[in-house]
């Protein structure tokens, strides 16, 4: 969706999609906009909350039947297990997702951990193509006025095209873009705190070998689960970036991550928007 300064600021029905890596501020941003005014679609939510909520409650309940107690009253029907995904508290959809490496560190084998990537990259793309359903349901049931697409940091390689000219269609895509003095930050900090991530099948399978090699893996069952990650991690936002950048370029407009984190009020935030949409002119 493209328009002139002039024009954004006069549409009554705002409708934007945020694209960023993980750390770039996102949900923070979408946060500071007036809950009462504007509709928060989180995809990762809806990823857990519909189109993986099955296989994560069953990944639950199998780590809760190694345990006899729990066993014993899953089996006959005494106790419900159920999660409690939030928009702020997205661990169930972390935790299926998993990490590849030793079994014995709670890692998966690689023929399972590949399993779960192509599921969660199926759900992100249904997920992603509920925007415009979503867009109807907020003001048509709830009231809202505006719509705030909180996209998850792997939209960008999901190698569906459509999916993005989708959003394109329906919203208007912001790309917050991390400047180079934060980028050591932000991979510092997924270093200390290794978490899950969704890969490309075809990054993985060039990536993983030279992590191999280069550790003196024979198998992935020798490998310590946060050892890869951490290791991966710059590899996967430096590949990520030129996608970020071309979808930007073809359908959106980009900010800067410092201005983004400057944003106090839904004000602060239509104009740094606008000034982006300028400075494409």
């Amino acid at each position: 969706m493209r328009m002139d300064p002039q024009e954004f600021l006069d549409w009554e029905t705002k409708r934007i999609t945020l694209l960023a890596m993980s750390g770039a501020g996102k949900t923070t941003l979408a946060n500071k906009l007036p809950k009462a005014k504007w509709f928060h679609y989180s995809g990762d939510y809806r990823i857990g909350t519909r189109y993986l909520e099955e296989p994560i409650m069953d990944n639950i309940k199998r780590q809760a039947m190694h345990v006899p107690f729990l066993r014993d009253l899953l089996l006959s029907d005494s106790i419900r297990i159920s999660n409690n995904i939030t928009v702020e508290n997205l661990a169930p959809v972390s935790s299926f997702l998993g990490k590849l490496g030793n079994p014995n560190l709670h890692g998966l084998s690689l023929a399972e951990f590949k399993r779960r990537q192509k599921l969660h990259h199926q759900a992100e793309v249904c997920a992603m193509n509920d925007v415009p359903d979503f867009i109807a349901k907020a003001q048509d049931i709830y009231g809202y006025k505006h719509f705030i697409n909180d996209a998850g940091g792997s939209v960008s390689e999901l190698d569906c095209p459509e999916v993005i000219e989708n959003l394109a269609q329906h919203t208007l895509i912001v790309y917050i873009k991390i400047p180079n003095d934060l980028e050591q930050t932000i991979i510092a900090r997924a270093k200390a705190e290794p978490k899950p991530l969704y890969y490309r099948e075809e990054f993985l399978d060039e990536k993983l070998p030279e992590f191999m090699a280069l550790k003196n893996y024979a198998t992935t069952d020798e490998i310590p689960p946060n050892e890869f990650v951490t290791w991966v991690f710059p590899e996967l936002y430096r590949s990520r970036l030129p996608h970020y950048e071309a979808i930007a370029e073809q359908y959106g407009y980009t900010i800067d991550a410092h201005d983004a984190a400057k944003v106090e009020t839904e004000d602060d935030f239509i104009r740094l928007v606008a000034a982006a949409i300028a400075a494409r002119q």
